[in-house]
């Protein structure tokens, strides 16, 4: 039976993603009415580049976690992100993980926070988030993954029940 956890949108997501959509649509826009038709390559870059990026990142939406005895998923538009919870060695909430963090490559604010990053204490994480205030940091024996699910004490409470279930089978 698996528990299902939404991923609510924080006020920030929120703003970037709509100041982001209005900049991918103006600068298409410039390339459809400002470039001249002379310009065929430049119009095609400019029109596609920025309905490429908006494509690329709500295909990247996180969606909701859904959380069984053996795994997390990730949902999104189109597919699944699946975490075997076999490695898994603790969970902890921690609102102020994405504070300092250094984001490697991923998307950092068009409709969620998903990719790879680095904070000191950390050291390199990947993230699924839609509202960093929710952030819960799953620590593993080789990587670590940041989720924000919209209720995050019982997700924790959730994912603390298999560590003691697990460790209890070893």
């Amino acid at each position: 039976m698996a528990l299902e956890f939404g991923a609510p949108w924080s006020r920030s997501l929120k703003r970037a993603s709509a100041f982001a959509v209005v900049m991918l649509a103006a600068i298409a826009a410039a390339g459809i009415l400002i470039v001249p038709a002379r310009m065929p390559l430049a119009r095609c870059m400019m029109v596609g580049v920025p309905v490429t990026v908006g494509v690329i990142a709500f295909l990247s939406i996180v969606s909701g976690y859904s959380l069984t005895a053996t795994q997390l998923e990730v949902q999104r538009p189109l597919w699944r992100t699946t975490i075997p919870l076999a490695q898994l060695l603790s969970v902890a909430g921690d609102a102020e993980v994405f504070k300092g963090s250094l984001r490697l490559s991923g998307n950092g604010g068009i409709f969620s926070f998903t990719g790879w990053f680095w904070k000191r204490r950390l050291g390199c994480y990947r993230a699924f988030a839609t509202d960093p205030a929710r952030a819960v940091i799953l620590k593993f024996d080789k990587r670590t993954i940041v989720v924000t699910p919209d209720d995050p004490q019982r997700f924790i409470v959730r994912v603390r029940t298999h560590l003691a279930t697990a460790t209890a089978q070893r």
